[in-house]
């Protein structure tokens, strides 16, 4: 996966440019060995292994009306209402929006999706605000500015409403595509305001087909500027915790968990040197 710095194209093209990327992932994580389809619909109490990790954190969900960020195509999203949410969730991708839609009805959900812009989520969202707005790992990554999403988080919020956010930790996403457990080498930028990174990548992270539109762009954003933009908001921070497991393969070299195979840690002794996630729970005040 090459990748490009110091590129300066506009945001609303490197913006299309993600959407596309997104568009083409679908197919790709609705098939084999993507996002567990047959699996969810097929079991009324399966919960994706991402809410099942962040399980932890979100406290009694009966009755709480939630909004999930940055969606994709529904599972996590379906699990939190599983949970006993009543579930909004937004993406900006139309094609997403239209595969949760039906994986929803496949599982006989009553969630509600709504496709748009996270940055717009306050206006597209009808100004409601929720008990809880949750985003599921690997979200923050595609948005350039961090202490704007710290806005819109606060102000979809209800006064005493939390937020739950778990990502992948950039000090694991620093590692190059190279990188061995007896050979680290460090490629990628760890502090916000580093220069945009341009991907080429025909692979996704799960699912076996093509991604038809690799060029992707993220930034980086590191713990400490997260938690310094919900707290420039007026949230309260409840919680930050490291991680030494992942809810998905980042390096093909990562092990099991021996305590949850369907999460991974890097190998000894790297699982003690490199945390690979992260969680973040906040709350508005009343």
């Amino acid at each position: 996966m090459a990748s490009e710095n110091n590129r300066q194209i506009g945001f609303d093209e490197e913006r299309a440019a993600i959407r596309k990327n997104w568009d083409s992932r679908v197919p790709v994580h609705l098939g084999p060995n993507g996002y567990g389809i047959d699996r969810l619909v097929a079991e009324p109490s399966a919960l994706s292994s991402v809410v099942e990790f962040d399980q932890p954190y979100l406290g009694d969900l009966a009755g709480v009306e939630a909004v999930h960020l940055q969606c994709h195509i529904g599972t996590d999203t379906l699990s939190l209402a599983r949970l006993g949410a009543s579930m909004t969730g937004l993406d900006f991708s139309q094609a997403a929006v239209d595969a949760a839609r039906d994986v929803a009805r496949r599982c006989g959900a009553a969630v509600d999706f709504v496709q748009g812009d996270v940055y717009d989520a306050v206006a597209l969202l009808g100004g409601r605000t929720f008990d809880l707005v949750y985003t599921g790992i690997g979200a923050i990554n595609w948005l350039p500015d961090i202490g704007r999403w710290a806005e819109v988080v606060t102000a979809l919020l209800s006064p005493g409403g939390r937020l739950v956010l778990t990502e992948g930790h950039p000090t694991l996403m620093t590692l190059s595509d190279d990188a061995m457990p007896d050979r680290i080498l460090l490629e990628y930028p760890y502090f916000d305001g580093s220069p945009t990174m341009r991907f080429e990548q025909t692979e996704s992270y799960v699912g076996s087909g093509t991604v038809s539109s690799p060029e992707h762009f993220e930034w980086a954003h590191h713990p400490a500027s997260v938690i310094q933009a919900l707290l420039d908001t007026g949230l309260v921070l409840d919680r930050f915790e490291e991680h030494r497991t992942l809810p998905w393969q980042a390096f093909p070299w990562m092990l099991d968990d021996p305590d949850r195979p369907e999460y991974f840690r890097l190998p000894e002794p790297l699982d003690l040197m490199i945390p690979t996630s992260f969680t973040v729970a906040a709350h508005r005040p009343d």
